[in-house]
């Protein structure tokens, strides 16, 4: 961790939290629930060593950046418009970054290729693959449908009723449920159940790790981070001009065979089939790592970091 430096930048409104090091081409790290860019410490280190600038902000809502209050303040156009502004105050210099994604850090940085291609050169994106907008059918109705209201995202969306749950619980509980759930299937959290997370950590991650996140997460709440998934309806209205838009940058995807999001139905066909590749036809590279769950770069990270760094030498 040492060398890491640290700063606010004012992006779009709200004051952005930043963790870089080295020199080079800028490597734009964005992470996901429950993360911070605490979650890219292997790969920040790895990277700028192999002489890059590798950035990670803790997206809006997130450790030490601003937490607007509106849950309308959490949709992929104003996340996207934060990380524009961002490269625009650190990286001016440059026209494309690279852009590494995983969990809804994934999303945005999909939202980021979709909106913007313009400003990324290349993307290693993992965990979440690319949605292409049905135009017929809202994303809540449809995750409803499929595995009913006690599936976690469900059950995110009514405000402050998962928060309450949560407080109850505490957040170093609420974490290690998280990044120890293993589970090649749906997370459901059927109401009043509670937690009981495992009390092993697993290998990959310290108490002084946790200790690190539950530090943010106390000072801050699960409001903003839960947030985004009370957009993903307003992101669907939101989107309607990019119906049928393809990702037109280059992209490598990594996904674990443990990961929840793999078994989500009908994603392992979406992947295998052609799906993945019709909506994002510059995908080069396709990777499933086995015994690997979601928090595949903790999990692995001298393997995450060999593959960033071998697909970005390409450009």
């Amino acid at each position: 961790m040492e060398g890491i430096e640290h700063r606010i930048v004012n992006v779009n409104g709200i004051n952005m939290h930043v963790a870089e090091k080295g020199q080079g081409p800028v490597i734009l790290f964005l992470h996901g629930f429950p993360e911070l860019w605490y979650s890219w410490r292997h790969q920040i280190v790895a990277l700028a060593s192999l002489g890059y600038r590798a950035v990670a902000p803790d997206l809006r809502g997130y450790g030490d950046t601003d937490a607007p209050a509106s849950p309308d303040s959490y949709t992929s156009l104003l996340v996207v418009g934060d990380l524009v502004a961002l490269l625009d105050a650190i990286a001016s210099d440059q026209d494309k970054v690279f852009v590494v994604g995983h969990d809804w850090g994934a999303i945005m940085a999909w939202h980021l290729c979709l909106f913007r291609p313009d400003r990324v050169k290349a993307l290693v994106n993992m965990s979440v693959v690319f949605s292409p907008r049905n135009p017929k059918r809202k994303p809540l109705e449809s995750l409803r449908a499929l595995l009913g209201n006690d599936y976690y995202i469900c059950r995110f969306q009514e405000l402050g009723d998962i928060e309450a749950e949560f407080a109850q619980c505490g957040a170093a509980a609420v974490l290690k449920e998280f990044f120890t759930f293993r589970t090649p299937g749906p997370l459901y959290m059927p109401k009043g159940k509670g937690i009981v997370p495992s009390s092993v950590l697993p290998s990959w991650l310290s108490e002084e790790d946790i200790n690190y996140y539950v530090s943010k997460y106390e000072k801050t709440g699960f409001t903003a981070p839960v947030n985004y998934y009370r957009n993903l309806d307003r992101n669907w209205e939101l989107t309607a001009p990019w119906t049928g838009t393809q990702i037109k940058v280059p992209v490598k995807f990594i996904i674990g065979d443990l990961d929840l999001t793999y078994h989500a139905p009908g994603t392992k066909d979406f992947i295998h089939k052609g799906g993945l590749k019709k909506h994002v036809p510059f995908l080069e590279e396709l990777i499933v790592m086995e015994g690997v769950g979601h928090f595949i770069h903790e999990e692995r990270p001298d393997e995450i970091n060999q593959h960033i760094h071998d697909f970005f030498q390409k450009f």
